[in-house]
């Protein structure tokens, strides 16, 4: 089993917490159970299209449909996940502290879940104590392994936040500009513009520097998309739109610190992160200012702000092992009202509309004899997990290893018509800019431009049918 040994581990360790899991698959009927069973072996003829996580598939659409372990995981391995998932939502202190030690002397937030709210995506906002949009930093250029350049003093994310005694490095400035637009059949739809400027700069920023403002993704079914072959993703690439279809996804490939090697990017809104583990320990050391193996140099090095503790690695490996595990394990939501006319009818909208050449609805993950709960899986995430040109009007102009300023990776769209209730209000796009899917949709342009344009000028049923199926996944 790939994670024997940690499990092992783990098991010595004092338990944290059990979360008891009452939800989980069951077939042969059309409807949400009160009690549900582990799924069973079924026929590929008769796929269930709810399955948005194949066997890793929870039946939860409430507010905690993304906090849900792996229906068949084993008690040591439930035992892992639990306590993963007691460190995603433990508050990190500053040193020294008997647990959670190591917060800071920059940072942006002081738990994993304190940006992935509910284990879903974060909140627009900057500087208060619920936000978690970040802000990358970077000077023109490519580093020594073809990523983006620091900017001297203030590496590449701004820490809005500082422990005692320690300045934080800038203050986020956010404004909305607004413009109303119209369908055919008039029907109106609002566009919020923003614009991002920094204030209160602990040091001179050199000129030239790039802005780009992220908000956090959603955690679940991540292990899933982890284990997609790189020769299934690689099967969609079409850089030079060699079929002439103006879509020409294209992989993003970026340095895995662990392997000391570049790899396929799968992860972060730009595919800038190969795997989970380095999701894991990047958000660790920026956005916490807690040091790992992976990232054991703080962020602050360098800078006046340094406290020159000798306390690295201040996650240590169990903890960064669970971690890694518990997002491993975080089972997908199903789709609902897949039989319902309205949404029928709005998959063969979003299919005209060739939104599902980007977004493709169905992959198989790789034979995993050591985890054999992953193997083989069809699963239906709603990616290509590939670089896609936005157009100018989602542009954040900062290149990102092989991303370019208008290319973004295709986001994932299984659990999208929970994100409302999951983290309530709904935020859509890289900077949360969007609030409705209507408005995600009619950002879009470059390669996306088509499909919006088909969608701008359908009558309000229509468009009323695509909306009701997004919110179906």
């Amino acid at each position: 089993m790939k994670y024997k040994g940690a499990i092992d581990t783990m098991l010595k360790l004092k338990t944290y917490r059990n979360r008891t899991l009452a939800i989980v698959v069951s077939f042969g009927v059309l409807f949400l159970l009160s009690m549900c069973r582990k799924p069973e072996p079924f026929p590929a003829s008769g796929y269930d299209e709810r399955l948005s996580g194949g066997q890793n598939t929870v039946f939860d659409a409430t507010s905690h449909a993304f906090a849900n372990a792996y229906p068949g995981l084993d008690a040591g391995e439930s035992q892992l996940h639990d306590l993963g998932d007691s460190k995603f939502d433990a508050t990190f202190v500053t040193a020294p502290a008997p647990v959670n030690s190591g917060l800071g002397p920059l940072y942006n937030n002081v738990s994993c879940s304190g940006c992935h709210h509910n284990d879903g995506n974060g909140v627009p906002t900057a500087g208060d104590a619920h936000s978690s949009l970040l802000m990358r930093i970077s000077m023109p250029g490519i580093d020594s392994h073809g990523g983006p350049v620091p900017v001297p003093g203030y590496g590449l994310q701004i820490e809005d936040k500082a422990t005692l005694g320690k300045l934080p490095e800038a203050k986020v400035d956010i404004t909305y500009s607004y413009q109303t637009y119209s369908f055919p059949d008039g029907e109106t739809y609002e566009l919020r513009r923003p614009t991002y400027s920094l204030s209160s700069l602990y040091a001179p920023l050199p000129g030239g520097y790039m802005l780009s403002a992220r908000v956090p993704l959603p955690v679940f079914g991540l292990g899933l998309l982890e284990s997609i072959p790189e020769s299934a993703i690689l099967a969609n690439s079409d850089p030079n739109d060699a079929d002439g279809d103006g879509i020409s996804g294209k992989p993003n490939y970026a340095w895995d610190p662990v392997s000391q090697t570049t790899m396929l990017g799968r992860f972060g809104w730009k595919a800038s992160v190969p795997t989970i583990i380095n999701q894991i320990a990047g958000a660790a050391s920026a956005d916490m200012g807690v040091t790992t193996r992976i990232q054991p140099v703080e962020t602050s090095f360098g800078q006046p702000q340094y406290d020159g503790l000798n306390d690295e690695n201040e996650m240590p490996d169990s903890i960064l092992t669970a971690l890694d595990f518990y997002i491993h394990t975080l089972a997908v939501p199903a789709r609902r009202d897949v039989t319902e006319a309205q949404v029928v009818q709005g998959k063969k909208i979003f299919t005209q509309a060739k939104c599902i050449r980007c977004h493709v609805e169905t992959m198989t993950t790789a034979t995993d004899v050591a985890f054999p709960v992953i193997s083989n899986q069809r699963i239906h995430p709603y990616t290509d997990l590939l670089l896609h040109n936005m157009g100018p009007d989602l542009a954040d102009n900062r290149p990102d290893f092989e991303a370019t300023g208008q290319e973004w990776r295709t986001p994932p769209l299984w659990g999208v018509g929970l994100y409302e209730r999951v983290s309530y209000p709904a935020h859509f796009l890289n900077d949360g800019r969007a609030r409705t899917l209507i408005e995600a949709i009619m950002w879009h342009g470059g390669e996306a431009f088509q499909a919006k344009d088909y969608v701008s000028h359908l009558g309000k049923a229509d468009r009323d049918a695509l909306i009701a199926f997004l919110k179906s996944l």
